[in-house]
């Protein structure tokens, strides 16, 4: 069996505001196996990216880290100081931003931000092997060698994606979170960025979490598939189970609102609204849009258990 390169338990993350706190994500808890691909979907506001922002602490104030653990291979991030963090990021974990635009420093060429980097880290390289170094990671995620010497500006939104994984995969990471890598992308250059970020961690041997909105992208991509929902993880299952046999009656209605060929023309949405993060219902928090919800589900908040091999979800139904 494949040993855990992550191991998340119990995150809750909080965001202090004058109405109140907001529970972004509420006693989450996951595990990623080495080479494993694991997508994160649900609503906006579900709290997907806070959690991935969480695992590598950059939650900014009002945020905080209210509580959990985040053991990358024995290591609890959350208990190191920052110093020590700095360090770990980029070289044992690293994060594809969902805005490559934001991320790249807009008066540095890539050379440069790449350098940077590895500088950083103590990486002692001759400028001639600096120099090498970027050509290869260019090389690597699809870019000619000229891209190191441009600006971001002068890339297309493909380009400047697969810039951000070069720099992501620069230190050889263990794990590579991807937050909405392709949102801003068309469909071909969502496929060129993924294709790039496949053959990377395949190289790698990393594992990836993958967040995202779009569950074609999903299905083509990841391993197993984890749904959010109100701040808490409601199912995680293998990616065809998840679409084939969904457990969790949110994962249902969420597959079912999928575009069809069967039924042209006709849009099925879910019904109703997320509750409040900062005033979330007594038992569990998806009993108003529930069309399967009980007297139980109002007061008791169910519990995720097993229910197949390697799948679970936390629902009263089951």
């Amino acid at each position: 069996m494949t040993a855990d390169v992550l191991q998340v338990r119990d995150l809750q993350v909080y965001y202090d505001t004058p109405l109140g706190v907001v529970q972004a994500v509420n006693r989450v808890s996951f595990s990623l196996q080495a080479g494993e691909r694991l997508g994160l979907a649900g609503e906006s506001g579900s709290g997907k990216s806070t959690m991935v922002l969480a695992l590598l602490r950059l939650i900014k104030p009002p945020g905080r880290i209210a509580a959990g653990e985040v053991w990358l291979e024995g290591v609890n991030l959350l208990t190191l100081t920052e110093e020590e963090l700095r360090q770990v990021r980029l070289a044992g974990i690293a994060l594809i931003p969902q805005g490559s635009m934001n991320s790249l420093n807009p008066v540095l060429r890539i050379k440069e931000q790449i350098a940077d980097v590895l500088r950083d880290h103590g990486v002692r390289l001759s400028r001639r092997q600096v120099v090498e170094r970027v050509r290869d990671l260019l090389q690597w995620v699809g870019l000619r060698s000229e891209v190191a010497s441009m600006f971001p500006h002068q890339l297309s939104g493909g380009m400047k994606q697969r810039a951000c994984i070069a720099i992501a995969i620069s230190l050889r990471p263990k794990v590579i979170i991807a937050d909405e890598p392709t949102s801003a992308l068309d469909v071909v250059v969502q496929k060129q960025v993924m294709e790039t970020l496949a053959r990377v961690q395949d190289d790698l041997g990393a594992a990836v979490i993958l967040v995202g909105h779009d569950m074609g992208l999903m299905a083509q991509f990841v391993d197993r598939l984890g749904v959010m929902y109100a701040g808490k993880l409601v199912e995680v299952s293998p990616v065809r189970d998840i679409f084939t046999q969904p457990l969790h009656p949110y994962t249902r209605m969420l597959i079912a609102s999928l575009p069809s060929l069967d039924q042209k023309g006709t849009f099925r949405g879910i019904p109703g609204l997320p509750p409040a993060l900062r005033d979330l219902p007594p038992g569990c928090a998806f009993q108003a849009r529930c069309p399967h919800a009980m007297e139980r589900c109002q007061s008791e908040a169910p519990l995720p258990r097993e229910v197949r091999p390697q799948a679970w979800a936390a629902c009263h139904l089951l």
